[in-house]
């Protein structure tokens, strides 16, 4: 399988993108449909063809179609979308709130649809995204867009498609929580009287290299904070705070991640 259209090259689009074709996607083999200008002479430096409308590519016949418009755009494009599914193309979606039904009442009940929720860090290879393939996606196409995915970060394939709205709050939304926390330490580190510049490299470069050494390590979280945590000593002074039952950082997240699935189901009734 080699043909690839997308609809919307923007900051999640243009990430697969890139993860295909380091994949070794050809250029060939790959349409954009992408209202702006500028981004569509980007993509001319890159050897890849967009068009303003997908008009030009008719005759295209790719294997997967990948969708990343916003959810208010994609009643515009549905038939559009529809006119490749009906030529045997599998549908990857990640528009928000727009289960594998919606689309199966727009495409057919016989057309290959997977549902997916990226991250932002797919743009540098570092994201995660949970997927949902609905009966008709055949192993061939699913191995394919698994191949594209993988590209991007790491994956998870759900066999539930209600979790997705619990993969949105916790890794859809989750690199805003760590952006947030980077934002919330660099401000302490303010109030302490460093000055801001220092206090945000201070912040950044922990957030980061915390992150790198969990991805390295074999340990659990768990395990590598309290590898940290000297008894009595200033980690511990600070956890007895982020650890309390009731206003410490567990039940906050637990509360946010709760309102951002909460959200997801809300946006998918709309």
């Amino acid at each position: 399988m080699s043909g690839l259209l997308i609809f919307g090259c923007g900051k999640m689009g243009g990430a697969f993108l890139n993860g295909a074709l380091k994949n070794g996607q050809s250029p060939d083999g790959i349409r954009v449909v992408e209202p702006n200008a500028e981004i569509r002479a980007s993509l001319k430096n890159m050897n890849v063809i967009a068009a303003e409308t997908p008009e030009p590519f008719s005759d295209f016949c790719p294997d997967a179609v990948f969708v990343a418009v916003k959810p208010f755009l994609i009643e515009n494009i549905i038939n559009d979308v529809k006119a490749f599914t009906d030529k045997g193309a599998v549908l990857l979606s990640i528009v928000a709130g727009r289960p594998v039904a919606w689309f199966e009442e727009k495409l057919g009940k016989t057309a290959a649809i997977v549902r997916a929720m990226p991250n932002t860090p797919a743009a540098v290879g570092r994201g995660i995204t949970g997927i949902f393939a609905n009966k008709a996606v055949s192993d061939e196409q699913k191995n394919y867009v698994k191949s594209l995915l993988n590209a991007c970060g790491d994956m998870l394939e759900l066999k539930n498609e209600d979790l997705m709205d619990a993969v949105t709050a916790v890794s859809g939304s989750g690199p805003a929580y760590v952006f947030y926390l980077t934002e919330a330490l660099a401000q302490a580190a303010e109030a302490t009287g460093l000055n801001r510049a220092d206090a945000e490299r201070l912040a950044r470069a922990t957030v980061v290299g915390a992150a790198e050494l969990m991805r390295q390590s074999p340990e659990t979280p768990e395990t590598l904070r309290k590898n940290v945590t000297t008894p009595n000593g200033t980690t511990a002074a600070a956890l007895a705070v982020l650890t309390d039952e009731n206003s410490g950082f567990a039940p906050l997240m637990t509360k946010a991640v709760k309102a951002a699935e909460k959200r997801s189901k809300e946006l998918a009734t709309a």
